[in-house]
């Protein structure tokens, strides 16, 4: 099993960073591979609705997305944690996933996708919400935990006194590898779902 994750705080050694040695401790015992890249402190632009990754394959800025989108297609699970910033993802966290989503066209049908949010109080369950668009419009599973997947504290080293965003973090990462097992058992017995040819309805008329 490989697991992808995102880090999309700006700091190398936050709060964020915190959730996501929780996670990988899991996935260390269990035998997962994991890859952490650090997107937060890199510059990323936005989506300009160009199309071109229609003929190339790939998205037309040629930085850290296309990079990534080459781990995506290998992974058996993808986690994105971000800080909340006015109770939603960075925009650099945004700007990346916007691209790599969109840009890249393998099926990402039961790719196994989670989101994390830190914050100092507010602002986790829209940002945890926002993160999951982007599995649910691509086939994605959710892997759920005990709670919303968050984790809170403001200075770095403040997260250590969320005993419950820690345990949260554990049993994610638990049902993650269980889930993941399942599909790959599941992919080998029964194949993936049978894909209709995709049906896009516009609205003006």
């Amino acid at each position: 099993m490989k697991v992808l994750i995102l880090n999309g705080s700006p700091r190398a050694n936050g709060n964020t960073s915190r959730a996501i040695a929780e996670l990988k401790g899991v996935f260390d015992s269990e035998g997962a591979e994991t890859e952490i890249v650090q997107i937060g402190n890199i510059d990323i632009r936005g989506c300009v609705a160009c199309f071109s990754c229609y003929k190339t394959g790939k998205c037309s800025f040629d930085d850290i997305v296309n990079k990534l989108s080459e781990k995506f297609e290998k992974c058996d699970g993808f986690i994105v944690a971000s800080p909340v910033y006015y109770a939603s993802p960075n925009g650099t966290v945004l700007a990346c996933l916007d691209r790599l989503f969109y840009s890249t066209h393998f099926d990402k049908r039961m790719k196994v996708g989670a989101a994390v949010a830190v914050a100092r109080r507010g602002g986790c369950s829209t940002t945890f919400d926002a993160l999951n668009k982007y599995f649910t419009i691509s086939g994605m599973p959710i892997a759920s935990s005990q709670y919303w997947n968050s984790l809170h504290g403001a200075k770095p080293g403040q997260s250590e006194e969320d005993l419950e965003g820690l345990q949260t973090m554990r049993t994610l990462a638990k049902n993650m590898i269980f889930l993941m097992r399942s599909i790959e058992l599941g992919k080998k017995e029964f194949g993936l779902p049978e894909k209709e040819e995709k049906i896009s309805t516009g609205f003006v008329r």
